[in-house]
């Protein structure tokens, strides 16, 4: 998830404005579709007691939400006259220049709603279908949601497992795009822990492991999992304690991607900053309380928006840059450039909150004890054992150039399942790929997916 520096809890990569400027140019936006970074744990941390800051950062919202309808309202309107300015060789600078300003000031902000996922057809065989979201489970903290399709063509039923992370499950966006044609996918959407009622209860890395299991259960046998980024861990502590329990819906395949499995191998800066603090720190410095005025209120989290407002000032002159460039796009006219801008801004600016014991049992578990590669991680009170999988096809994805999960940390989990047949043991390297690149873009689609399309294949 990500995160001072060490302020989110899952490993993931800067994201592609921080490390290469804004997604508004073609060759960007084709590589990474003009999404933002996955959870990061490591952010600057706070310089005033946090559950000020969340208290401060709520009022700063309040008080220039006028200010932003206003300016959203304008630039709307100045957009319908668009195709007209042709026509307008005087007022055409003029339209443009303040609809660019208007639509500056209005995405000023932050939102805690989920992003549309956006699927609507999918092409299957030589037609396209018609897509759907289906609600197939439901619990306070998330959702299993299916992307049904108006098909009578089976296909192998595919659990995306996403991050619970600052940002929605709605980040794998372009992960899921790439199964859809071939799979029967589903996904963990998780729920901003701001609006879960403390009657809910607590939600802890346990309870995730737990959800894992319950989606898998509900799918039913001979599914498959793949995971992306931060629970890597979790699910192949769910695989193993359904793998031991000869549970009926343990999946056919498991997937791991860019996941922190073992963070003692070729540490990462991210892995470092998560050892040079007590989790104490983390609980003290990182840890706020939801306000009065939402339905979580009293509940601890770790603030999304705190996390946003981090890696914002981490990489400032980049994101000044790109919306300086989505200004000259605007008034150029450069109206693909532009849009592709606002889809990275949308998700980017679109955060959320994490369950408080979540979040720092996974920090201390994953990030500074290494649980699981030791062989002490318990769940519930009993020993996971990676190796008591045997039928569950493994493979592992790296990123050459991930400077967030590093080579081998993901590979780690080939060793502690000794017991899979090693033709069932797979590892694919993708050269040239960063941490994001691994799961979304170019090299996703084009080198990456087929690997994984044909190990579900060869399991189903």
């Amino acid at each position: 998830m990500p995160d001072g520096r060490l302020s989110g809890m899952a490993a993931s990569p800067p994201s592609a404005v921080d490390r290469e400027g804004p997604i508004t140019h073609h060759a960007r936006r084709d590589q990474n579709q003009g999404s933002p970074e996955p959870f990061h744990p490591y952010a600057p941390a706070p310089t005033a007691p946090i559950h000020m800051i969340y208290s401060l950062w709520q009022a700063q919202q309040d008080f220039h939400f006028p200010m932003r309808a206003f300016a959203e309202s304008a630039g709307r309107l100045l957009r319908q006259w668009e195709p007209v300015t042709a026509a307008m060789p005087l007022a055409a600078p003029f339209i443009r220049r303040a609809g660019a300003a208007f639509e500056l000031i209005a995405n000023t902000r932050t939102t805690h709603s989920r992003p549309d996922y956006g699927f609507t057809t999918a092409r299957v065989g030589n037609r396209d279908v018609e897509v759907t979201e289906e609600v197939v489970h439901e619990t306070p903290f998330g959702t299993l949601l299916r992307f049904a399709k108006d098909t009578s063509v089976q296909q192998p039923r595919v659990l995306v497992v996403a991050p619970m992370s600052g940002h929605f499950s709605t980040l794998l966006r372009g992960t899921v795009e790439v199964l859809l044609p071939d799979h029967d996918v589903y996904i963990t959407d998780w729920v901003n822990a701001r609006d879960v009622p403390l009657s809910a209860g607590d939600f802890s890395f346990d309870d995730f492991t737990d959800h894992i299991i319950r989606f898998l259960e509900v799918m039913g046998q001979g599914s498959h999992v793949l995971a992306v980024c931060q629970p890597a861990p979790a699910t192949l502590a769910a695989v193993a304690l359904m793998a031991e329990d000869g549970n009926r819906a343990t999946p056919a395949s498991m997937t791991l991607m860019a996941g922190p499995i073992d963070t003692r191998i070729s540490p990462t800066t991210v892995n470092e900053l998560a050892q040079s603090k007590p989790i104490e720190w983390f609980a003290r410095n990182l840890i706020g309380t939801v306000p009065a005025r939402y339905a979580g209120a009293g509940r601890r989290v770790y603030p999304g928006a705190i996390q946003l407002q981090a890696f914002m000032s981490m990489n400032l002159g980049r994101h000044m840059k790109a919306h300086h460039t989505h200004y000259e796009n605007i008034v150029t006219g450069d109206l693909e450039a532009a849009e592709a801008h606002r889809r990275f801004y949308d998700e980017y600016f679109a955060v959320m909150d994490l369950p408080a014991t979540f979040y720092l049992e996974t920090v201390q578990r994953i990030f500074q004890d290494h649980d699981l590669p030791l062989g002490r991680l318990m769940h519930r009170g009993r020993l996971v054992r990676p190796e008591a999988i045997r039928r569950t096809a493994l493979m592992t994805v790296e990123g050459e150039r991930d400077d967030i999960c590093a080579i081998g940390q993901t590979m780690a989990a080939l060793d502690l399942c000794p017991n899979i047949p090693l033709a069932n043991r797979h590892h694919h390297l993708q050269t040239g790929a960063g941490h994001y690149g691994v799961f979304s873009g170019r090299r996703w689609a084009n080198e990456v997916y087929p690997k994984v399309r044909a190990m579900i294949e060869a399991n189903s």
